[in-house]
């Protein structure tokens, strides 16, 4: 099969990886969600959301490959672009996934070479984790209600590369929760992501009053679910954050 020249990405992570993988000028479509690199993706037209992608207009960009993601993406949005243009979907819910993505798609678009290089980087980095004690930790993505994660996601699966031992770990997806329940898993270390919803000092406060016994911190949301090129970026300050809190 020929190496795709016209890419059209509706997943931000995956956005990123294409351009530093090199494919960058392949790149005719993005999201609005797809911010990185910042200078480089300026130049690509928006084609919508991720959950809302505008079909038309991709339709007329005349791609030779979409890059999606099953849970970023919307099944009846994938199968109406994969009547006339070919799909890839990615499934990303642990490390390893996310590095056999970057493979494949550097398979597909014939740049092997790049895209191993780039997995031995990150390897490299994990590799780097520092030996601290295990802490039992809550991740909280979402407020009103409270959410947090389970053990099929990606950001469960970095959790726990770095001994973040995930207090709703017997929960699937993105479970919901109350400040009380929460409480009464009595976590050493609470951590309020940057995204999807953005937490702020004064959440802490808030978190606190509910749960004074635990470590709160703020924490970039990037660093545990942008997969991709980013994850060197993200494992390098996972390292610094781990051995900083231990």
């Amino acid at each position: 099969m020929n190496s795709p020249n016209r890419i059209v990405s509706l997943v931000p992570s995956l956005t990123e990886l294409l351009f530093d993988l090199g494919l960058g000028h392949r790149v005719v479509g993005r999201t609005r969600f797809c911010i990185h690199p910042k200078d480089a993706v300026e130049n690509v037209p928006i084609i919508g959301g991720t959950k809302n992608p505008k079909i038309d207009s991709i339709k007329a960009l005349k791609p030779d490959l979409i890059l999606a993601n099953k849970e970023e993406n919307r099944q009846e949005d994938v199968e109406e672009l994969e009547k006339n243009i070919r799909v890839m979907v990615t499934e990303i819910s642990t490390i390893e996934e996310a590095l056999f993505t970057i493979h494949d798609i550097g398979w597909t678009c014939g740049v092997q070479e790049i895209a191993k290089d780039l997995i031995s980087n990150i390897q490299g980095v994990m590799k780097q984790v520092p030996d601290e004690l295990p802490l039992s930790t809550a991740y909280l993505i979402w407020r009103d209600p409270w959410m947090s994660v389970g053990h099929d996601t990606y950001i469960h699966s970095v959790l726990n590369h770095w001994k973040l031992e995930n207090v709703f770990a017997d929960e699937i997806r993105y479970p919901k929760t109350t400040l009380y329940d929460l409480s009464l898993k009595k976590p050493e270390l609470i951590l309020l992501s940057s995204e999807p919803f953005p937490f702020k000092e004064k959440h802490i406060k808030e978190v606190s009053n509910a749960c004074p016994g635990s470590n709160i911190i703020l924490i970039n949301g990037e660093w545990f679910s942008w997969y991709g090129s980013r994850m060197v970026h993200a494992f390098k300050n996972l390292n610094i954050f781990r051995r900083a809190i231990s």
